[in-house]
């Protein structure tokens, strides 16, 4: 018989086959001298079976392959239906069909999607000859050594931001772990006398699971592996850890200890209104840990304008010497808005140098585009290490370039021994990096000296518009900037800096919206509800500021509430990690040590990370513009989910909007045709959503299989027991039974007998029984 193709396209496009269909996609027959053989080769076989597009049955049989009473001959004609762990059916990975639903939801809901595509990075040479640098000094010797080290040396040591606040400043912290992992190793060689890289903590930690959907701890790892030979650097907040609020003691210590098991070496401690208790825990666990304690004084005021009588040069002396009398090993000097101008920049490391033995650490943003300068002043008093990033990720409200530095101390007696030649590398390498994230560009587009004015540090500046035009009052962000000088201003100059600097630019808005001003926030704010962050600042929950809270404000703000005057520590119960760990359960079925510290700062975020993670698999590997930006239509990329295992991806186009609010996206995997089914966030679904159970979540009730529901065996309100068969689900003539996983008592009943449901599909809630 002969059919025309076109009579047969169109037959086979309308035809419609039901997912109860009694389809055999695969036989496996195997044969061995014994049954217990003959049922390894089945599941040899199963295990390089794949099958893609349709749901299988090869997790239920690999689990009836495994069990003991079927492998001894003993089962029977009710063995599925009294065996209700069969149904325990562990995922495949299928890495491949989670990234291309990634990707497919990129190119479905983003707008950017398909728009930017980019040549490789000139990456960093490796030429093999790396040397060893200060970190084998730490791990031979200890930090006392480093610290005498530091002090013998003429030339001035360096520390490259590039990996940390740079882009944080610059790019709202969305460089990946990928970007920087693949200049890793040219920045080990390049940069092997660099005292030390800043890569850590602020605000890269929560962002990494926030937003990147990657883990922080492993940034550490991997970069620890490529960079064996410089100490790693982070930021710590004190009390605040990498978080925005007060923490209990015992966190932030098992936070110090795995953060220097698992590679810091250098602590930059501070606290956001310089109250030195705010960081006593964190730096006796530094000392605990043999590693580095680089306590800090935040800069704000004005030490050369014989006018000020608050941040004098007594204020920062007094402050250093008794940083030095707690075992401080450095002295960082954190200018995070760009204040210290250059000539107040001698003026203050010459005090430092004169009233305290330890090394001056001198971190500042180049907002003002005065900071070359600033370094230079700071190097002729005597400054033994400052921040710098590499060229083409420094200035404005990052760190001032590295690349000018070197040139203009070449051959002079601070020369740093760097090579500009060999910067250039790392700097262009960077440059080709920072194309990727360039729809996260922000902030200021040339040197701004209101910075003197404003006092906002640089990595806010570059948020505060972005965050200012979210609320729909970027037509009146100068006010907010004026606003926030005011507000600073209220509240008795602060030093400002996270979280604080949080809290008086939160304040500034808030007043702009409320059309609040200094003379009349307090009786209108009576029947306001201000900012959480204000609240916990006038509570007493970031510490006490040096000149006290103005007093009317802060009962106007706390509405009653009494606020406190010691640290906050001493008041939190102690992180329970066990309780932690259990509700990491739910998610993971063994969630590891760094895991149950994360969630204790960031629970909902953590969360929604491993829900991520379970949804659309390991996606750290995956190119940067496709992360962002998805893949153009007739564009192809390799991505290596494991080494010595590519994907090859082109993405061919996406359909029409289906009936429920679905694209189909289609793809070529590795030659072969693919597709995934992605909602259309944008789309009108007219259609019944059908909720599905969550099988992490003991209370759910999931069908295990695709089918009919014959029969319901309890009802709402009735006491259930684990393992209790509730309803029987029927498909291809075979029943399955549908049981609770836990105690307690039945809550909802979303189906009714003779449904068709899908596997999946949420059934039943129960519910925990109080005693």
């Amino acid at each position: 018989m002969i059919i025309e193709e076109s009579y047969l396209q169109t037959f086979l496009h309308s035809l419609e086959i039901s997912p109860y269909y009694d389809s055999l996609l695969v036989k496996v027959t195997t044969h061995d001298n014994t049954f217990e053989g003959a049922c390894n080769k089945s599941l040899r076989a199963l295990s390089e079976t794949r099958v893609r597009g349709v749901k299988t049955n090869i997790g239920f049989i690999e689990n009836i392959l495994m069990h003991p009473m079927f492998r001894t001959g003993k089962c029977h004609t009710k063995f599925i239906d009294e065996t209700p762990e069969l149904f325990s059916i562990k995922s495949s990975q299928d890495r491949a069909t989670k990234m291309l639903k990634y990707i497919g939801n990129i190119v479905v809901n983003d707008p950017t999607a398909g728009k930017y595509r980019y040549e490789p990075p000139r990456f960093p040479k490796v030429t093999g000859t790396r040397k060893d640098g200060l970190k084998q000094i730490l791990d031979a010797r200890g930090p006392e050594a480093v610290k005498q080290w530091v002090l013998d040396q003429k030339k001035l040591l360096i520390t490259d931001t590039t990996m940390r606040d740079a882009h944080q400043s610059l790019l709202a912290t969305r460089v990946r772990t990928r970007d920087m992992v693949k200049g890793a190793e040219g920045t080990a060689e390049i940069l092997a006398d660099a005292f030390s890289l800043e890569m850590w903590g602020g605000a890269t930690f929560d962002v990494a699971y926030r937003f990147l959907k990657e883990s922080p701890w492993e940034r550490l790892d991997l970069l620890r592996e490529k960079i064996p030979n410089i100490p790693f650097q982070m930021l710590l907040r004190g009390a605040n850890a990498v978080g925005y609020t007060n923490y209990p003691d015992n966190l932030i210590r098992e936070f110090v200890k795995e953060a220097a098991r698992s590679g810091i070496d250098v602590f930059r401690i501070f606290d956001s209104l310089n109250w030195i208790p705010g960081m006593e825990i964190a730096m006796d666990e530094v000392l605990n840990q043999n590693k580095i304690a680089e306590a800090t004084l935040c800069y704000t005021g004005d030490v050369s304008d014989p006018k000020e009588d608050k941040y004098t040069l007594g204020y920062y002396t007094e402050m250093a010497k008794e940083l030095e009398r707690r075992g401080a090993h450095i002295l960082c000097i954190k200018d995070m808005s760009g204040l210290l101008k250059p000539y107040a920049a001698h003026k203050l490391v010459k005090a430092l140098k004169e009233e305290t033995g330890l090394p001056i650490h001198l971190h500042t943003h180049d907002t003002s585009g005065n900071q070359i300068a600033a370094l230079l002043m700071a190097a002729e008093a005597g400054a033994d290490i400052v921040d710098t990033a590499v060229s083409s990720m420094s200035s404005l409200t990052s760190q001032p370039s590295m690349n000018s530095l070197v040139a203009a101390l070449w051959g002079q007696e601070r020369d740093t021994g760097l090579s500009l030649e060999r910067l250039q590398e790392l700097t262009d390498y960077w440059s080709d990096v920072r194309e990727r994230y360039r729809s996260f560009e922000g902030g200021i587009k040339y040197p701004a000296t209101d910075i003197y004015r404003y006092e906002i540090p640089g990595g806010q500046y570059t948020n505060l518009k972005p965050q200012v035009e979210s609320l729909g009052l970027g037509h009146r962000f100068e006010e907010v900037k004026e606003m926030y000088r005011t507000v600073n201003e209220m509240l008795g100059g602060l030093v400002k800096v996270t979280p604080s600097s949080k809290m008086v630019g939160d304040m500034a808005i808030f007043m702009v919206q409320n059309d609040l001003t200094p003379e009349n926030i307090v009786e209108r704010g009576e029947n306001l509800t201000f900012p959480d962050s204000a609240v916990s600042y006038f509570k007493g929950m970031m510490g006490q500021p040096r000149w006290g809270f103005p007093k009317e404000l802060q009962r106007v703000v706390l509405k009653g509430e009494t606020p406190i005057t010691c640290r906050p520590g001493e008041l939190l119960l102690p992180m329970d990690f066990d309780a932690a760990r259990e509700r990491l359960k739910q998610f993971v079925p063994k969630p590891d040590w760094r895991m149950v510290i994360s969630w204790c700062f960031y629970p909902k975020v953590v969360e929604d990370f491993l829900k991520s993670r379970r949804e659309y698999g390991y996606i750290t590997r995956l190119g940067s513009h496709v992360y962002f930006h998805g893949l153009a239509e007739g564009e192809t990329n390799r991505v290596e989910i494991e080494d010595g295992k590519t994907l090859v991806i082109k993405y061919l186009g996406k359909s029409e909007l289906n009936p429920d609010g679905t694209r189909n996206v289609f793809f070529e995997l590795n030659g072969i045709r693919r597709e995934v089914s992605v909602q259309d966030k944008s789309a009108k679904v007219t259609v019944e959503s059908i909720p599905m159970a969550d099988p992490n979540n003991l209370s759910h009730v999931g069908a295990s299989i695709p089918g009919l529901v014959s029969k319901i065996l309890v009802k709402p309100g009735e006491k259930v027991k684990r393992n209790q068969v509730l309803a029987v689900v029927e498909a291809m003539k075979m029943e399955t039974n549908v049981i609770a996983l836990m105690d307690g008592e039945m809550d909802q009943i979303l189906v009714k007998e003779g449904k068709e449901i899908k596997a999946g599909e949420l059934l039943m809630t129960v519910k925990t029984v109080k005693e």
